[in-house]
């Protein structure tokens, strides 16, 4: 493996860092120590376009083929230096020194991989010849937008076969907004009804991202569609573990990113309040 060059921040979720195509180690706020990261989607393409998105020259599409044997090899690699190395105490703050998941992630959707139930197979095998099945989990983070595709159902079921969780993006919860955050022409009923299945299949979280558009916060209204909506999955008795809830960490890389800015601290922690007073748990990352 190539020797990264700095310790890593949660200010720097660089893909590249370990020299690798598929597997790269962040600190990770949300995570609480050090993520293990798996790309799919090496060629930067995704199906959505978040306008907070950090990937440079993102485009619309899906990955190539994955290249099963070097996936593996360089995820045993990362793991034999973090687990029987000193990865640890060479790139990784003091309080941050502890290995918390394998997130499918990257730099698009990572479930829009034909092999994404297969690279889900690998990361529980990996977790076990390394004896980490206790003590580590898998994570996907997802845009929820292939919940309905049968091989990503099989790789759900291997996540919550594994210990781990979903953590489903859910930035705004109106048309229009998802359409200006994310980029896509998603309805609210099929963010709801992916959410089930996501749901009924793994541990899910939400994650939602806020921060000011155009120096301004987002607006009432759409506070009131994404409460709408959490008060619609919990009508609807969806099991849903919580929501995630942060700000901005790391610059945008797209044309929008002079557009944004952080979302001050208080305003964030009070409307994780409104989440929490529906009896959702919460956790907030401003």
């Amino acid at each position: 493996m190539t020797d990264p060059l700095t310790v890593l921040s949660i200010e720097d979720h660089d893909r590249g860092s370990a020299g690798m195509v598929y597997v790269y180690p962040v600190v990770s706020r949300r995570a609480g120590g050090v993520s293990v990261g798996i790309n799919l989607n090496i060629n930067n393409a995704c199906n959505w376009r978040c306008i907070y998105c950090q990937v440079p020259d993102l485009k619309r599409g899906g990955p190539p083929p994955v290249d099963m044997t070097r996936l593996r090899d360089e995820l045993y690699a990362m793991l034999a230096d973090i687990v029987h190395g000193d990865f640890m105490t060479r790139h990784v703050p003091e309080g941050m020194r502890r290995l918390n998941d394998i997130a499918l992630s990257g730099n698009g959707e990572p479930t829009s991989a034909p092999e994404f139930a297969e690279v889900v197979g690998l990361v529980g095998e990996a977790l076990t010849d390394f004896g980490l099945r206790d003590t580590v989990k898998p994570v996907l983070i997802s845009n929820g937008s292939l919940m309905r595709k049968a091989y990503v159902q099989e790789g759900l079921e291997g996540i919550a076969a594994q210990g781990g969780e979903v953590w489903f993006k859910l930035d705004r919860a109106s048309q229009v907004g998802m359409r200006t955050v994310n980029g896509t022409e998603a309805r609210p009923e099929q963010v709801v009804a992916n959410l089930k299945i996501a749901a009924g299949l793994c541990p899910t979280w939400i994650q939602t991202c806020l921060f000011e558009l155009d120096g301004l916060p987002p607006s009432e209204d759409e506070i009131d569609a994404y409460l709408r909506l959490l008060g619609r999955l919990q009508s609807d008795g969806v099991p849903l573990r919580g929501v995630l809830l942060y700000g901005l960490a790391r610059p945008s890389l797209q044309p929008e990113a002079p557009r944004l800015s952080r979302l001050p601290e208080a305003r964030l922690i009070a409307f994780g309040g409104r989440i929490e007073a529906m009896g959702y748990a919460c956790k907030a990352f401003p």
